[in-house]
């Protein structure tokens, strides 16, 4: 019986299979299978039935219907393709290096009218466009980059730009995005805030803030900082940590004052953050505050967590007779100003928020605050370059509780470390967007050169990286700012650069007396004339005859040309001279000695002091003697050589062109330089008694050309100023002297006693 109704359930089963599969079009008659035209059966599957292939489609695949061009399975799998091989991408395979053999050149794409860009990638494009990596040539390009503005894409922001993928296919220069850096700070949107751009970037590279470990490109991307619409575009503000700042332990331990996120993701760290608070030396003060509906998703602690965020948020009670914490009172209370709290505390916890960057990274750096990273796979900022182990302490945000225990067990000695370590990067890396961006195409460039490219000695020590030019040299030892690291000195010669324009094209007697002086020098090593004149210099027969070699360069009539790095230079000392100067061999010997105690810094005879002038609002220097100088004329100085490459490859052609359109603004320029490399004063050392009475020569004119002159000076600093972002220039009340100069002591005693003959 059993078999006989296993027999009947087959063949009624085989017959339904066989009228399904050979009789469905006639099936379709029946008044019980609905009738569907043929525009109907070209646009299936619908949003109705997403459900019947939700394991065999995307949602995107659904949309549209039959008369909208799709594209075709084999346009979607060269898509997939390429996305596939772009999250492969490396340097080797994705970029064509052939384009970089004329030099690192960056094109930005012409912008079009009307189009919407935010504040923040205008300054990106402005630091690009200002800057000595610019070229306005597509065809001499080495690096790409879009004038669609990409950092924020959101698609609920307001600053979303919609079709981005279907415009950039159109650019002819596109290529599958081969040589091109796309800038994004925000990616993803809510509930689960992914690092979708909302376009197939192809082969290009990312510069990137919250970038997450798993999506970052390594040797290929590039992870930036996030920073507000506000970051000033040039220059910056200096970090908040002071010399005399000892001891490095603050008020506070470990502090946070942010947003806590109720639901979503993100939420689980900051919500946590009140385990740790104590009142005292750990203060963590969050908002529930925030968004649309807080409310519908607030706990029980969010009433007393705003109150202690908006009104008050300090003392948790007034310090007793016993030492002990009491009862707050109002009388004590005093509201916990967030600047107050970051200027006041050793460590700043810096947990992600929705996405796994932060400002607070930043805030946190400038302030000196030891930033406390609590953000898993987050690929931080530069860390191709960076050491974050000496200015940052990477927790885990599912160890939150071990935080407080293991930063008190950090050495006071390494804490001033560490804050140190976050002043030298904030001003060398993030204090503006000039400095974001330029470091940005800097990793990308040492990658295009390896055998060239910086260390990380060179990223992670003063000055930082983009001071330290690869073409100048990759040895520290060759760098004047690393001699007292790595242990070695300058040479013990110098090289005499004598800057000669005579309007009739012959040297007057004090230029061939003062080439004589040089050339007696013990430390002088040679003597090259930079001949800046139109006319042919003399025939050699009319030159002094010297003890040392004697060049002639056939220079330009511009002023820049003395700050060349010429090949002839074979020493590390550079003495500037102008043909009007007037110096003694001691003279020369003894600025030479202090120079080789001060190799980074400029060492030089004639002083000249800025001044801020609080009714024109600008700058202005003076050169009347003072107490203090803050600027020394490289008509008669010693520096380093290095200043001569930094000059000229460091400096935009914008600023060369400047100096050579004023009157001496090439010595304020290679002042402002150097001081902003070293962030320290030059060095004044004695003058000749005759020699300075004719320094102080020009100062009495009072001629037309002499006021036109100075007042030319006074643009130079300014506009000199506002390209750097800041007064980098530094003063000083140093001047050296010899031993026993002046002393009535027997001459034979005195090493300089020369420098007191007429």
């Amino acid at each position: 019986m059993q078999t006989r109704k296993k027999y009947i359930f087959l063949t009624f089963l085989a017959s339904w299979l066989l009228l399904f599969f050979f009789g469905r079009e006639q099936l379709r008659r029946f008044a019980f299978f609905p009738r569907r035209n043929v525009a109907a059966r070209r646009s299936w599957p619908r949003w109705a039935d997403r459900a019947l292939l939700h394991s065999f489609a995307e949602p995107r695949e659904l949309q549209g219907s039959g008369d909208t061009a799709q594209p075709s399975p084999r346009a979607r799998r060269a898509a997939q393709l390429s996305t596939s091989q772009g999250s492969r991408c490396r340097m080797e395979s994705c970029f064509d290096a052939s384009r970089c053999q004329n030099g690192f050149k960056v094109f930005t794409y012409p912008r079009e009218h009307g189009e919407p860009m935010s504040e923040s990638y205008s300054k990106i494009l402005a630091s690009i466009e200002s800057s000595r990596y610019y070229t306005p040539h597509p065809e001499e390009a080495c690096l790409f980059v879009l004038s669609i503005d990409t950092l924020d894409r959101d698609p609920l922001s307001a600053h979303y730009i919609r079709s981005v993928e279907q415009r950039i296919r159109s650019f002819p220069l596109w290529n599958s995005g081969r040589n091109h850096l796309i800038f994004n700070l925000y990616a993803g949107t809510w509930p689960n805030y992914t690092e979708e751009l909302g376009f197939d970037i192809g082969h290009a590279m990312l510069a990137k803030a919250s970038f997450h470990s798993k999506n970052f490109r390594p040797g290929f991307d590039v992870s930036i900082p996030l920073f507000p619409r506000e970051h000033p575009q040039r220059g910056g503000q200096s970090g908040w940590l002071h010399h005399n700042s000892v001891p490095p332990k603050k008020k506070y331990l470990l502090v946070f004052k942010g947003k806590r996120y109720l639901t979503g993701i993100g939420s689980g760290t900051r919500n946590a953050l009140h385990h740790i608070h104590n009142g005292r030396d750990i203060v963590s003060l969050t908002t529930c505050r925030h968004g649309k509906d807080w409310e519908r998703h607030k706990d029980t602690r969010c009433d007393q967590d705003n109150v202690d965020y908006e009104n008050f948020g300090t003392t948790y009670g007034h310090m007793r007779t016993d030492g002990k914490y009491g009862t707050p009172s109002s009388k004590y209370l005093k509201r916990f100003d967030y600047q107050e709290l970051l200027h006041n505390s050793t460590f700043c916890i810096v947990p992600r928020g929705r996405r796994l960057g932060s400002f607070r990274f930043l805030e946190a750096l400038q302030a000196a605050c030891i930033p406390v990273l609590l953000s898993d796979g987050w690929e931080l900022p530069f860390s191709e370059a960076i050491d974050w182990g000496k200015a940052a302490v990477v927790g885990s945000e599912r160890l939150l509780l071990q935080i407080p225990s293991a930063v008190r067990c950090i050495r006071p000695e390494r804490v001033l470390a560490f804050q140190q370590q976050t002043q030298f990067l904030w001003d060398a890396y993030f204090s503006s967007v000039d400095k974001i961006v330029h470091t940005t195409l800097e990793i990308i460039r040492d990658r295009l050169l390896p055998h060239r490219s910086r260390s990380r000695i060179l990223w992670n020590a003063l000055p930082g990286g983009l001071l330290a030019l690869p073409d100048f040299s990759t040895h520290l030892g060759d760098f004047p700012f690393y001699y007292l690291q790595h242990g070695s000195g300058p040479s013990d010669k110098f090289t005499a650069l004598l800057r000669a324009a005579p309007p009739l094209g012959s040297l007057s007697q004090p230029t061939l007396k003062l080439i004589q002086a040089i050339s007696r020098s013990q430390y002088c090593a040679q003597i090259l004339v930079l001949w800046s004149c139109e006319k042919p210099p003399p025939p050699s027969e009319t030159w002094p005859q010297t003890a040392v070699p004697l060049t002639i360069i056939q220079g330009r009539t511009k002023l820049s040309d003395r700050f060349f790095p010429y090949s002839a230079i074979g020493t590390d000392a550079v003495l500037s001279l102008d043909e009007h100067t007037s110096l003694s061999t001691s003279e020369v010997d003894f600025a030479f000695v202090v120079w080789r105690s001060f190799p980074e810094r400029i060492v030089g005879f004639s002083a000249w002091s800025h001044f801020w002038d609080p009714e024109q609002k600008r700058w202005g220097y003076t050169s009347r003697w003072t107490n203090k100088l803050s600027i020394v004329l490289t008509t008669a100085a010693f520096y380093h050589r290095y200043y001569h490459s930094l000059f000229t490859e460091y400096l935009p052609a914008g600023l060369r062109e400047l100096v050579d359109s004023l009157t001496a603004c090439e010595d304020i320029l290679m002042n402002l330089l150097v001081a902003a490399v070293t962030k320290l004063p030059p060095i004044k050392v004695t003058q000749w008694k005759q020699h300075k009475e004719a320094a102080s020569q020009p100062v009495k004119d009072t001629t037309a050309g002499s006021t036109r002159r100075f007042s030319q000076q006074q643009d130079c600093l300014n506009q000199l100023v506002d390209w750097f972002g800041s007064m980098p220039l530094v003063s000083s009340q140093l001047r050296l002297d010899p031993v026993l100069f002046k002393d009535q002591v027997s001459v034979l005693r005195k090493k300089y006693r020369y420098l007191e003959k007429p």
